[in-house]
């Protein structure tokens, strides 16, 4: 499969370079986080072209060699000379927010350069596209080195009903680093298992419904889905502009808090609380796959437990996940937006489809590549179904409607600040056969709502990870920050990835 890799021409400027610079070995400067990191470059203690070149060496050590994680799908050509220019203007001007830190973004986002936006997809190998998307052009503007673009679940995980999370015909099945056989969740798995093993600092990842923080909890990280119209979605192959969104995927809160702050558009900001001592956080018990996993249920009272030590009053319990109609009502939305917004999206491609039903019809001729495992149903579904004109979508729209007027007064009616949820189960092996597993999950109720959510590690479960998920309100992320440090210092550091074979059920 194609790669578009720079490996050799990587591994050569790394050793000549090392022989320039002693500073730091390239396993310290991984083992930094975003926020030290880009503390250290302004300082001068390490230049931002050192740290891209670290970060390019651990790429081909674990991504294409060794455990080949496969979770980025192309490397920038250009990022050492953009790690150059940054190393240059520090000295002539006021660094920004991001400067230096090397950024993985999903293959999904528009980037104004020589790399593809593919969507994972080989019908979309050779698009690039006239200009940068905004969250991309936001990356630039703070200084990031646009390190390469990762691998995802092809188009989004919007193409089959029996999809496995984490594959796509252009980049291959990304692998889950705790253990290789097992899944990465969907749709940002190359994002989050890139900052799972420190091929980034910091990576973006897009969201429809639990496409940043599936992946997160499932590989041991941080994500954040945003408010909805927090962040800007021009310039990314799109699913549903109602529920779409881009988000950070980091290994600290306080990482992903400096990327979306970053990201986000301007708006009105609301403080965070000084301490979340009796702060009251609604326990949801009514989240997809409640009680069947008791390993993952015993992390979750743990969990709790470690809540209410950082002096949180739990409000317990708290039905909260939407209803079986809700759950049609969405699917309705989102294929009739994917109908039209794809059909925008794809009108300004030059090497490509250029309609969905080109795309549809690109994948029936090269069936052998693009179709192995699974097929299309949603793609054509999606072209067959109903449009935005039609009744059953504006009668979707209003009971979604409902749906967030529901969750609103949950959250004025039991006097929580939030919500907290398991954000998965154990990762499921990666199995072509049958597709993507049954799993714990909680992302719908914000997803759907367009509420804020972060997922944040928890444990270890099994050598996996699971995590917890904490639900806002509209435009709280701050809140929810807070709630998500507090909730990091009272669990510890994280046990990093493995990168084991296998393991028992």
């Amino acid at each position: 499969m194609a790669k578009h890799r720079l490996i050799l021409a990587t591994l050569a400027v790394l050793a000549l370079g090392s022989c320039a610079r002693k500073e730091l070995a390239d396993a310290d400067i991984v083992a930094l986080d975003a926020v030290a990191l880009r503390a250290e470059i302004v300082a001068g203690r390490l230049s931002a072209l050192r740290v891209t070149q670290a970060y390019l060496h651990r790429i081909a050590e674990l991504d294409d060699s060794g455990p080949m994680l496969s979770a980025v799908i192309e490397l920038n050509p250009d990022a050492e000379a953009i790690a150059r220019r940054l190393d240059e203007q520090l000295a002539r001007g006021a660094p920004g927010p991001l400067h230096g830190v090397p950024v993985l973004i999903k293959a999904n986002i528009d980037t104004a350069d020589r790399m593809a936006t593919s969507a994972g997809s080989l019908a979309l190998a050779e698009h690039h596209a006239r200009a940068d998307a905004d969250v991309v052009a936001k990356l630039r503007a703070a200084g990031a080195v646009i390190l390469g673009k990762t691998n995802l679940s092809e188009w989004a995980n919007f193409r089959s009903t029996r999809s496995t999370s984490g594959w796509s015909s252009l980049g291959g099945q990304t692998r889950n680093p705790y253990v290789l056989e097992r899944n990465p969740c969907g749709s940002s798995s190359g994002s989050a298992v890139a900052v799972a093993a420190r091929l980034a600092p910091l990576a973006v990842g897009t969201e429809t419904d639990g496409s940043i923080v599936c992946p997160a909890g499932v590989n041991g990280v941080v994500g954040i889905k945003p408010t909805i119209g927090t962040v800007s979605q021009r310039g990314i192959v799109p699913i549903a502009h109602s529920q779409d969104t881009a988000g950070p995927l980091a290994r600290t809160v306080a990482d992903a808090q400096m990327l979306l702050d970053v990201l986000a558009e301007p708006g009105p900001e609301a403080a965070a609380p000084a301490t979340v001592e009796g702060l009251r956080i609604g326990v949801v018990r009514d989240f997809r796959g409640a009680g069947r996993d008791e390993a993952v249920e015993a992390s979750f009272s743990a969990a709790l437990r470690r809540l209410e030590a950082a002096g949180v009053v739990l409000v317990d319990p708290v039905m909260a996940a939407p209803g079986a109609e809700v759950a049609n009502a969405e699917r309705v939305i989102l294929f009739a937006e994917f109908k039209e917004d794809l059909d925008a999206y794809l009108r300004g491609v030059q090497n490509g489809p250029r309609t969905l039903e080109g795309l549809i019809e690109f994948n029936d001729a090269n069936a052998a590549t693009v179709m192995p495992y699974f097929a299309q149903e949603m793609l054509i579904a999606a072209r067959e179904g109903a449009g935005t004109a039609e009744p059953r979508y504006t009668d979707a729209l209003a009971l979604v409607a409902v749906q967030r007027s529901v969750l609103a007064e949950v959250f004025t009616e039991r006097d929580v600040v939030a919500l907290v949820a398991p954000v998965n189960g154990r990762a499921w092996r990666t199995d072509y056969a049958a597709g993507d597993g049954p799993n714990v999950g909680s992302s719908r109720m914000a997803a759907i709502t367009g509420f804020p959510s972060i997922a944040v590690p928890s444990e270890l479960v099994g050598e996996l990870p699971v995590g917890i998920a904490f639900i806002g309100r509209p435009q709280d992320e701050a809140r929810l920050f807070a709630i998500a440090a507090a909730f990091e210092r009272a669990r510890g550091p994280f046990p990093e990835p493995a990168f084991l074979p296998t393991i028992a059920d």
